[in-house]
């Protein structure tokens, strides 16, 4: 990183107890437009960088009150940003053991008495540039943070205030489908109805994923475990697909027992379920059929009740299969009839079904077909 710096804007710390050694510092320094402040001795340093907080400190080691070692120690038990001062020590010990003793306690850098002229003022310059370059990044930092902030919330506030307006959109559109008779209304206008029906679907569900999404990722969506029995709650999901299904001509079928326990987000479970058979649905081709099955005691799941989706639709090539479920590959691509997806769908089950205790899994085939998998605990 390249990192314009203005010598000025940095405070350097000379500390030691030989005044001709601080005087020469300070001339030398003070020459390439630093800001300079001196103390004589460990003790009278400690005190001036709580005054006035210093950007670089020049710290001999051996002082007769507070030596070079006990003040670097105390400044990193110290609380920021008092930690993260910079310090280079000036020393006439050489040996191995002080050098590793001295970087032990916190130094940054050393400089050997007697010192050049040259060496002293790269060692500083490449201290400093670390300094600005640390806090360009933690500027970065910040502004993204911010600019994350700002984009979720705006995500959240769009799919919050249009999230009502279009459910109500999508149960009068529904009712309209359920009950207009065809024949009456010329299949022309139906088609047009049951097109907008279907959008109407489809943005309702991406408002909802996007709003969830949205809530996850910025820490305000909270997990509210309960028993919850499973056949129930899918039998619950799949009557809002069975007209879709049905539109499609792909049969919906079940193979689950009597009634199977589970302890988790009864909300969260059903958003999984419901991206699961959206997307089934969505890649099954005309006379398909998709199928729920609910495993109990599966070896490797234990104490997990196992929810299968399984399709015999589009199917995914190995190339697709190694990229979902992966935040920085994930993709979304057409359905069998062009329906279109945000792709955050599967990325919300992954992390609902996580937040539960379980895993997400799938195993897919190209022109075969794709079976989703999730686990949730029984306990």
């Amino acid at each position: 990183m390249n990192v314009e710096i203005n010598n000025s804007e940095y405070k350097i710390l000379i500390v030691d107890d030989v005044l001709s050694n601080v005087l020469l510092l300070k001339i030398l320094l003070s020459n390439e437009k630093f800001q300079i402040s001196t103390a004589m001795g460990g003790k009278e340093a400690l005190e001036k960088i709580q005054e006035d907080l210093p950007d670089l400190i020049l710290l001999d080691v051996m002082m007769p009150d507070v030596d070079g070692f006990e003040v670097t120690r105390t400044l990193r038990s110290m609380p920021e940003p008092f930690c993260d001062i910079s310090i280079i020590f000036l020393t006439a010990l050489n040996g191995t053991p002080e050098i590793v003793k001295g970087f032990q306690t916190g130094a940054n850098d050393f400089i050997s008495k007697p010192f050049s002229k040259e060496e002293l003022i790269i060692r500083v310059k490449h201290q400093i540039s670390l300094i600005a370059a640390t806090r360009i990044i933690v500027q970065q930092t910040e502004a993204l943070r911010a600019s994350i902030y700002s984009r979720d919330k705006m995500y959240s506030v769009i799919a919050h205030d249009l999230r009502s307006p279009m459910g109500s959109i999508k149960m009068m559109l529904n009712m309209l489908v359920l009950t207009t008779d065809k024949e009456a209304l010329g299949s022309e206008m139906y088609e047009m109805l049951s097109l907008a029906n279907k959008t109407t679907e489809e943005t309702f569900s991406l408002l909802d994923n996007l709003l969830k999404w949205t809530k996850s990722q910025t820490g305000r969506l909270n997990v509210v475990y309960q028993q919850t029995e499973m056949v129930s709650l899918t039998d619950g999901v799949l009557q809002i697909f069975e007209k879709l299904a049905e539109v499609k001509q792909v049969e919906l079928k079940t193979d689950v027992p009597e009634t199977c326990d589970v302890y988790a987000d009864r909300d969260m479970l059903k958003s999984v379920l419901r991206n699961l058979l959206s997307n089934a649905v969505k890649f099954s081709k005309p006379n398909g059929t998709i199928t729920i099955r609910i495993k109990d005691n599966v070896p490797e799941e234990d104490g997990k009740v196992v929810v299968c989706v399984e399709d015999n639709g589009l199917g995914m090539s190995e190339e697709a299969q190694k990229k979902l479920l992966k935040i920085e590959t994930h993709f979304s691509t057409f359905g069998t009839n062009n329906e279109e997806g945000s792709g955050l769908g599967l990325l919300l089950c992954q992390d609902f079904v996580h937040r539960n205790g379980g895993r997400l899994w799938f195993k897919s085939k190209e022109g075969v077909g794709t079976t989703f998998y999730f686990s949730i605990p029984k306990h």
